[in-house]
């Protein structure tokens, strides 16, 4: 029963390796397509929400069959139970990476207002979170997860930026495209959130290790 169990949590792990890499192949084409103005890459970003959707039922389901089955106890409940968390919020992620393309859709007949700098830069920290999280729960590693939940305030950082140059633009009189500065501003927030979703990540694995949790997760 034991080995079966062992294998089953094998699996969950490669499984989660795997979403993860969904979401790094989504929010990088969901980078470059905004970028580029590429709305054929934009699409396939949004294309690509639709199989973590599945990844993330196939994982949910493996969660609930070892929950039922097999009847863990202590860490390997906790651990189990962190991967329905982690799911979720690695779900909600690519949803946004899908919004994200949806706004590079809508804006690719128009010139940026703006050279794109610090959005970019929050989403490559973004995709960085997310990978660092997985692999920490994978590993069980405590430093690696704690330093997911740190990055977050780089995050932030690029998001205060993004803003106060927009602000600006639009104060000053730079741009009388305010709807596209909204956009922009829309994109950037959405980034912040996946910043977000991939503290909580890091949160539950910490949960999974110790069997301590702040409980405060992003919606």
């Amino acid at each position: 029963m034991r080995a079966t169990f062992t294998e089953q949590i094998e699996f969950l792990n490669t499984s989660l390796i795997e979403m993860g890499y969904l979401l790094e192949k989504t929010i990088t084409a969901t980078v470059q397509a905004m970028l580029n103005q590429n709305v054929t890459l934009a699409r396939q970003a949004i294309e690509c929400d639709a199989e973590i959707d599945e990844k993330e039922r196939d994982i949910e389901k493996l969660c609930l069959n070892l929950l039922l089955l097999q009847h863990p106890v202590a860490g390997d409940l906790r651990l189990v139970s962190s991967a329905i968390k982690m799911i979720t919020d690695m779900e909600r992620i690519g949803d946004q990476s899908a919004d994200i393309s949806e706004l590079t859709i809508l804006l690719s007949d128009q010139p940026y207002i703006k050279e794109l700098e610090h959005i970019p830069a929050m989403a490559y920290v973004t995709i960085d979170m997310v990978n660092n999280a997985v692999e920490a729960f994978v590993n069980k590693d405590k430093e690696l997860a704690a330093s997911v939940i740190g990055m977050d305030d780089i995050v932030d950082d690029y998001f205060v930026k993004v803003r106060d140059d927009l602000v600006e633009l639009i104060q000053k009189g730079k741009t009388d495209n305010c709807a596209q500065a909204f956009d922009l501003m829309m994109i950037a927030k959405y980034f912040e959130r996946i910043g977000d979703h991939a503290v909580n990540i890091a949160e539950w694995v910490l949960f999974s290790i110790t069997g301590e949790h702040k409980f405060n997760a992003v919606f």
